[in-house]
């Protein structure tokens, strides 16, 4: 018969999962600070990648340590950390007239929070994958948005901005 111990994972290897966890939602995080400029930054994105891995690894910790005693889901850790991260994004997002200000931030939180738990069960090189094509989601479409805006602007309202009158 199988003991619950084959399927925990040692120590060093939770300690590992939780420090990617960090890493990855800390460079999420940085792009927010850095380029953007958005209060919620390195240590905002890192601690919500970590918070959600170590939900994870802890859930997934009880779910093998009570094998066969207790039926627990770890899939519901999960649901629980998407829950509360959108309470959390829901805080950031913020209304001034008519403009919206915060989601890309919410999104960015809400994506930390699901490379922490890749991170935690497991999922290292989908965890990776993902920080990456946020921050190319970040960096480079927002080079592109603001092309098109600066595109828009010019041929939709008036035509475009070279074409001012000279005295």
């Amino acid at each position: 018969m199988r003991n619950a111990t084959l399927f925990m994972d040692p120590t060093i290897v939770m300690f590992a999962k939780l420090l990617l966890a960090m890493v990855l939602g800390g460079v999420i995080g940085t792009e927010r600070a850095v380029l953007a400029k958005q209060s919620a930054g390195t240590r905002t994105f890192g601690l919500v990648s970590l918070g959600a891995c170590l939900f994870v690894i802890a859930g997934s910790y009880v779910d093998t340590a009570y094998l066969g005693v207790l039926n627990f889901d770890p899939m519901r850790v999960a649901a629980a950390i998407i829950m509360g991260i959108g309470f959390l994004g829901g805080g950031i997002i913020v209304f001034r007239g008519d403009a919206v200000h915060g989601t890309t931030t919410a999104a960015g939180l809400w994506i930390a929070a699901g490379v922490g738990i890749a991170a935690g069960f497991g999922m290292y090189a989908v965890a990776i994958f993902t920080t990456i094509l946020s921050l190319l989601m970040f960096t480079g479409m927002w080079y592109v948005e603001n092309r098109f805006k600066h595109w828009f602007e010019g041929h939709w309202l008036g035509g475009h901005p070279d074409d001012t009158p000279k005295p």
